[in-house]
């Protein structure tokens, strides 16, 4: 049996499904679905939902409410969409104010988003600055515990999807489990980060102990969509001076991509 439409290959109905049941989880209300509501949203009989749920949340894309058996998307979802959204307002919006920043502090600055337990480097300037000491950073994953960047998206996102970054953290079973497992060590940092109203890394990272940051989040509509640092050399500058002398301006290169994000929703509205 050939299938219509013109396609070559047959119609997958566990993938339609699959993805039927993301879409109504997306949609429900609070973001939490029972098998019994999925099912009459879906169409789908509830032992389908079932077996598509446990499928899902193998993988990582849900996870299940111990307390009353609800489903919510987890964090993984969100690499699904990475390559589409971010690289729209990346291009379009933060990598002109990049090379500005560029311009004005001469060391290498990063964009990274969250991907899973990491911090990914969506765009940087490394590979312009003279300065610049590792000029292939584009598309690295960094740790969101020992790093800047990731520090500050940990402290300015929503509480409930830092508890699912550090339940990812901590299953992931690396190098950033042991400082995951610690929930004060976790919410000091937090705090800090708060109180400072920006992050910084002064050479935690054991692979890159030699190099500081400062970083602080891009928000757009009540979230988080990124964060940008600018890197140093900590023999060249201290976290002190970094703070004093670049702090300014990278907040004005944020801000610059906040308004620029809230001038295209304008446009689109």
């Amino acid at each position: 049996m050939r299938p219509s439409s013109g396609a070559t290959y047959r119609h997958v109905q566990g993938l339609s499904r699959g993805l039927a049941i993301l879409h109504a989880i997306n949609r429900s209300d609070d973001g939490w679905a029972t098998i019994a509501q999925l099912s009459e949203t879906t169409g789908l009989h509830r032992t389908t939902v079932r077996r598509m749920l446990e499928t899902l949340q193998a993988d990582g894309y849900v996870r299940r409410s111990a307390s009353d058996d609800s489903y919510r998307l987890n964090q993984k979802i969100r690499q699904l969409s990475d390559g589409f959204t971010d690289d729209e307002w990346i291009s379009e919006v933060a990598n002109p104010v990049l090379g500005e920043l560029l311009q004005k502090l001469v060391w290498p600055s990063d964009l990274c988003t969250i991907d899973g337990g990491c911090m990914l480097v969506r765009e940087t300037t490394h590979r312009f600055s003279p300065l610049s000491f590792h000029r292939a950073m584009i598309r690295q994953r960094l740790p969101v515990l020992y790093t800047a960047a990731g520090r500050a998206y940990l402290a300015y996102c929503g509480d409930e999807e830092r508890k699912q970054i550090v339940q990812q953290l901590i299953a992931d079973n690396d190098e950033q489990a042991g400082f995951a497992r610690n929930s004060v060590l976790v919410e000091k940092m937090v705090e800090k980060v708060r109180a400072q109203g920006y992050a910084t890394n002064d050479g935690e990272w054991n692979l890159h102990t030699k190099i500081g940051a400062i970083a602080l989040p891009i928000r757009h509509k009540g979230k988080v969509l990124g964060c940008v640092n600018v890197v140093y050399l900590k023999k060249a500058v201290s976290t002190a001076e970094a703070v004093r002398r670049y702090l300014p301006e990278l907040q004005a290169a944020v801000e610059k991509i906040e308004n620029r994000l809230g001038e295209m929703d304008n446009l689109a509205g």
